[in-house]
């Protein structure tokens, strides 16, 4: 089992992503970015759907591409759920997705999501770390990022200690071990299909209504 990424992991994560372009040594931002719960859908939707996800786990890319449009489509989009997206860093390349995903603008935020699994097979090819960098730097262009802005994002030190230690904080709380795992109205849900989904949706809202 990898182990999950430590605040010492981070600093050696990252340094690994600094020398991709060869820059200077990561830098402490003058002023200091909050780590945002990235959500989708209504706020006040009776159910609450938490997605724990890495960019690197295979089985979260199929979930996004064979199970998340139905669960979006039938759910999110009617009112009835609100998603809330939450990352995992058991490996360092899903941090440094991460940190590009969440450099762009937090409208555009899911596009770079849906971006990253889509084409994980393909920037997730090689175990060189300044290669993989490189190819989330094309994903980032993609999503309308200049290689100036990833850059000030990834050499953000504080921003990348301080996503660790949300995901720390929120993994022990919900004893995330595996991806994707979901926690719907505070139950957690393994990795399940559409229709078991569906039906702890359903119970969820039926339980919600008053």
């Amino acid at each position: 089992m990898i182990t999950a990424l430590t605040r010492r992991h981070t600093l050696a994560a990252l340094a690994t992503a600094a020398a991709t372009t060869a820059l200077p040594g990561l830098g402490r931002a003058q002023a200091p970015r909050q780590v945002l719960e990235m959500t989708m859908g209504d706020a006040d939707a009776p159910v609450t759907l938490v997605e724990y996800a890495m960019f690197t786990c295979p089985h979260c890319a199929d979930f996004n591409a064979e199970v998340f449009p139905r669960i979006k489509e039938n759910y999110i989009d009617t009112g009835k759920a609100r998603l809330v997206f939450r990352e995992v860093y058991f490996n360092a390349p899903s941090l440094w997705a991460a940190v590009i995903a969440r450099c762009a603008p937090a409208d555009r935020y899911f596009g770079v999501v849906d971006l990253l699994f889509s084409t994980q097979a393909g920037w997730l090819n090689s175990q060189d770390g300044p290669t993989i960098m490189k190819n989330l730097y094309g994903i980032g262009r993609q999503a309308g990022l200049t290689d100036a802005e990833m850059d000030a994002c990834r050499q953000d030190q504080t921003f990348a200690e301080a996503l660790v230690a949300a995901y720390q904080k929120n993994q022990v709380a919900d004893g995330i071990d595996a991806t994707p795992t979901f926690v719907i109205n505070g139950e957690k849900v393994p990795n399940s299909s559409y229709e078991e989904i569906a039906a702890k949706l359903d119970a969820a809202y039926a339980a919600a209504k008053p």
